[in-house]
């Protein structure tokens, strides 16, 4: 436990430090209600000294205010413009001024962990959750340290991602998964394809009309200002075996592989063995981080240093998030 100013730094919370719990450490009264505005200067401080270190941060015991934006005024302390979510992979709801809801599947799924946006060759650098709404049970954000999966992930494993890298096939629309026009932020079949070169993705329209995409990526990454490198993909999650047996029975039935809604390869077209995934799969779950959300927390993640997903939930759980400091890794070559 630590102090910086009026507010408590607990970097034991959970294993590894991650996330650090900041609270405040005054005892509340009616002219002191805890908002997080009232903190601004240490909260910066915490941040430039913490985040680079141990990659999230998790600020509780704040008043709730009790709208769904606050998030924006807490992300934008940090000098960021937030970003919209280009290129989205998963159905969300936009708030208004960079605000999202987070991933709206079914409460029975889970979504394995992942970097935001590391299936693409540009992301945000920072990425911030708050709990408006906990659930009744479970419905944790989990996390990671992505520095210790690209550390612990087996080495021939980790050469070979590198090595051949990674090619994310997407087939829109057809009621299988987003449609491109939401995907895109536009109706206009030139905007989609100006979007698609300028960011060095494939496309082709089918006879169907609907769009298919195809792009190559990076399958670890070294972070821009530390220097240090990360697991940073998405493979596990877009590979055909993260679908539960029954679930992939019936889109086959449907679609032909090369027209599922989502699928992954190794960067020359070959097919990612399910048994190499298998070992992937179990460096993250070995790396998972869980704890409950209380209404009202913020969580900062440095995108790349640590990942994130979602447990299963029962009640009325409500998770926003915005997202700032784009980096594109082809113009840092």
């Amino acid at each position: 436990m630590s102090t910086i100013g009026n507010l408590s730094l607990t970097l034991d919370f959970r294993a590894g430090g991650l996330p650090i719990l900041v609270t405040p450490n005054d005892t509340p009264s009616e002219n002191n209600p805890f908002l997080w505005q009232q903190y601004q200067e240490e909260i910066k401080h915490i941040v430039r000294e913490y985040l680079p270190k141990h990659g999230g941060i998790l600020f509780r015991g704040f008043q709730k205010e009790g709208i769904d934006t606050s998030i924006q005024s807490f992300a934008k302390v940090f000098g960021h413009e937030l970003l919209s979510y280009e290129f989205g992979s998963t159905p969300r709801t936009d708030l208004g001024k960079g605000v999202y809801t987070a991933t709206e599947y079914p409460a029975s799924q889970i979504i394995p962990l992942h970097n935001e946006q590391a299936y693409t060759l540009s992301w945000p650098m920072n990425i911030w959750f708050h709990c408006v709404t906990e659930p009744d049970t479970h419905g944790e954000t989990p996390i990671a340290d992505s520095r210790n999966i690209y550390q612990k992930m087996p080495k021939a494993i980790r050469e070979r991602f590198e090595q051949k890298r990674l090619m994310y096939v997407r087939n829109y629309g057809n009621g299988l998964d987003l449609p491109w026009e939401k995907v895109f932020n536009t109706e206009s079949e030139a905007q989609v394809e100006a979007f698609c070169r300028a960011n060095h993705i494939d496309f082709e329209w089918k006879d169907d009309g609907e769009l298919r995409t195809r792009q190559t990526c990076q399958a670890t990454a070294q972070h821009p200002v530390l220097g240090d490198w990360v697991w940073f993909n998405q493979a596990h999650l877009f590979h055909i075996s993260n679908l539960e047996e029954s679930t992939k029975e019936v889109l086959l039935d449907v679609v032909d592989i090369e027209d599922l809604p989502r699928n992954v390869y190794y960067g020359d077209g070959s097919p990612i063995e399910d048994s190499i995934l298998d070992e992937v799969r179990a460096v993250l779950d070995e790396e998972t981080i869980l704890f409950p959300w209380q209404e009202g927390d913020f969580m900062m993640l440095d995108n790349m240093l640590a990942a994130h997903g979602r447990s299963t939930f029962t009640g009325p759980r409500k998770i926003v998030v915005a997202m700032a400091d784009g980096f594109d890794s082809m113009q840092a070559k």
